[in-house]
């Protein structure tokens, strides 16, 4: 199973920026698996920023972002989504995408697959 990430960047503070996580495996069904968006600062520990769950019925958000992102996913793409709005400094981080067997929680250990990560840098 491979979850990649795409579309960080560095922008300022106020934009947006929608990141994607496309996932792929041989015997991976992707709408068996609740997907979540997690981020990582540095020298913090990995925190939960949002999820979804296997069919984008329901929806999970961070206190610190809810508002202003938006989870989503396109499961005839095999592709979950993280929509960025009015982005602040504090929002820089490493942003991973995971996946989870069944549900979407919002810890770091439940889930099953890892994506490799993409930086999203916000400037003030």
């Amino acid at each position: 199973v491979q979850l990649q990430a795409s579309g960080g960047g560095l922008v300022q503070a106020g934009d947006s920026l929608k990141l994607s996580c496309a996932a792929s495996g041989r015997t991976f069904d992707f709408s068996d698996y609740g997907m979540g968006w997690f981020r990582q600062a540095p020298g913090k520990e990995r925190e939960f920023v949002a999820a979804v769950t296997w069919s984008g019925g329901s929806t999970y958000y961070a206190d610190s972002v809810k508002g202003r992102f938006t989870i989503s996913r396109d499961n005839a793409k095999n592709t979950a989504y993280l929509q960025m709005r009015s982005l602040l400094p504090e929002d820089t981080a490493v942003y991973y995408c995971a996946a989870q067997k069944g549900l979407a929680t919002k810890g770091v250990d439940d889930y099953d697959y890892w994506g490799q990560g993409t930086q999203v840098t916000v400037s003030s």
